[in-house]
């Protein structure tokens, strides 16, 4: 069981930098008002980690609802962490300081606090994988030396990527963001990430919507007088994982913060680890067609 009790709470990565163990998730959330809105109320709600990427094609929006959000709580920018991801379209050592700066100019900030290779094997570039996705990589490692970023990292990345960079390396990825969600605990990545000290994210932590309607799983929550969101969201604190929550509902946003006072226990997590499948398992990076 997690020892932490609020969402500003914090893990630490291998450079020292804090993490907050919950995030705002803002994939497949539409750009304009919608995107805006949910992340001011996200942040009145108390996350203190709103994740978004250039595919998502939202972090202007994104930007605007980070700084309404600060200007309504009082909150500053410190108080506040921020990932953006590169997009698949620019793999290379130039192209990462073209997009990162795209990137900042859309969210309206000086920085992130974290800068994640978004897929290690895109389509456009797959012909020259692996020499293209080192030179990507080195191209984060001048990001977070020109202090763009606070932290860098990859998404979706499996040991073969993993170790393409690190041959070549000088800073080590400090996250992987992967699908992590009881449909799917990705064993071999989660321990991959754990032995290289990268903290393993979890992005669709509720398999996107598909896990929310499950009996077994309505069962559970029931038993702990908790709504399914919740219940996966602590099934994924209580592996060490950080979960994205992610919600365009007011109410529904409030209810995902809700996850420290009950913890599950141990014959429910090992019921909850045992759904393999039902709502799907993670892409295949070198398979997929974008």
């Amino acid at each position: 069981m997690s020892d932490f009790n609020k969402m500003s709470d914090t893990y630490t990565l291998q450079n020292g930098v804090k993490i907050p163990i919950v995030g705002f998730g803002t994939w497949q959330t539409p750009d304009g008002e919608v995107a805006k809105h949910s992340v001011e109320v996200a942040i009145a709600a108390g996350y203190r980690h709103i994740d978004t990427a250039a595919m998502y094609q939202n972090e202007d929006s994104v930007g605007e609802g980070i700084k309404a959000g600060l200007a309504a709580t009082g909150l500053s920018r410190d108080e506040l962490f921020v990932t953006t991801k590169l997009n698949n379209n620019a793999h290379s050592f130039d192209l990462v300081q073209k997009a990162i700066d795209d990137s900042l100019r859309k969210l309206g900030l000086d920085h992130v606090d974290l800068y994640l290779i978004h897929w290690p094997n895109p389509v456009a570039f797959r012909d020259s994988y692996p020499d293209s996705l080192k030179d990507t990589w080195r191209g984060m490692e001048q990001v977070y030396k020109d202090g763009k970023a606070r932290a860098i990292g990859i998404s979706n990345f499996r040991q073969a990527h993993l170790d393409a960079i690190l041959a070549d390396a000088t800073v080590a990825p400090m996250v992987n963001q992967v699908f992590l969600n009881p449909s799917d605990l990705q064993p071999a990545v989660t321990k991959m990430n754990t032995d290289h000290h990268i903290l393993n994210e979890a992005y669709s932590p509720l398999g996107t919507g598909k896990l929310l309607g499950d009996p077994q799983l309505a069962a559970i929550a029931a038993k702990y007088h908790k709504g399914v969101a919740q219940v996966l969201l602590r099934w994924s604190l209580q592996h060490g994982f950080l979960p994205l929550a992610k919600s365009v509902h007011d109410e529904r946003i409030k209810e995902n913060t809700e996850l420290f006072d009950f913890s599950i226990d141990d014959g429910d997590m090992k019921a909850l680890d045992g759904m393999r499948g039902i709502a799907g398992l993670a892409t295949d990076p070198d398979t997929t067609n974008f």
